[in-house]
């Protein structure tokens, strides 16, 4: 792919060989873009598809999207959902069990993504996100059918493309 006469090349590495290197990355202060892998925060970020950019965790509340470590070496991109002194409880949108970590185990904050091969950022402190994700965390009751809709129906009918 040739962009401005600069050759550029996309390399995939294992999660536990790549994220640990974001990690320090952006404990040194840099932002990071990153391809999302995995159906966790489906209907809304596919695998492979769209992408995170991320910056170093400050003042993290419940509603912010987070790549936290939940055991050594393994790392998930999901939503707070609830946080209790120091212990955080984390949901994908896709998920319906939730999965757990301590404040210091937030290792980056998602300032936004790069949604269906777009370029332009939808931020996460944006009047979109903010709805979106104060609606879908209050329909959890009933989140269950309407991924299994997405699942079975939606994806049958609009395929998800891959744009390079």
């Amino acid at each position: 792919m040739q962009q401005n006469n600069l050759q550029i090349k996309e390399v995939q590495f294992a999660n536990a060989v790549l994220l640990p290197e974001i990690v320090k990355m952006i404990e040194e202060g840099h932002t990071v873009t990153l391809r999302l892998r995995g159906f966790s925060m489906r209907p809304f970020l596919e695998d492979n598809r769209d992408k995170a950019l991320l910056t170093k965790p400050l003042n993290v509340k419940t509603g912010d999207p987070v790549l936290a470590e939940i055991a050594p070496g393994h790392f998930v991109l999901h939503r707070i959902v609830a946080i209790d002194g120091q212990k955080v409880t984390l949901r994908g949108d896709g998920n319906l069990s939730d999965e757990h970590c301590q404040l210091s185990d937030i290792r980056a904050s998602v300032v936004g993504f790069y949604r269906k091969g777009r370029t332009k950022l939808d931020r996460t402190d944006g009047t979109k996100w903010r709805v979106y994700s104060w609606l879908w965390m209050h329909l959890y009751p009933i989140r269950r059918y309407l991924l299994a809709f997405y699942r079975r129906i939606w994806l049958k009918l609009f395929p998800v493309h891959i744009k390079e």
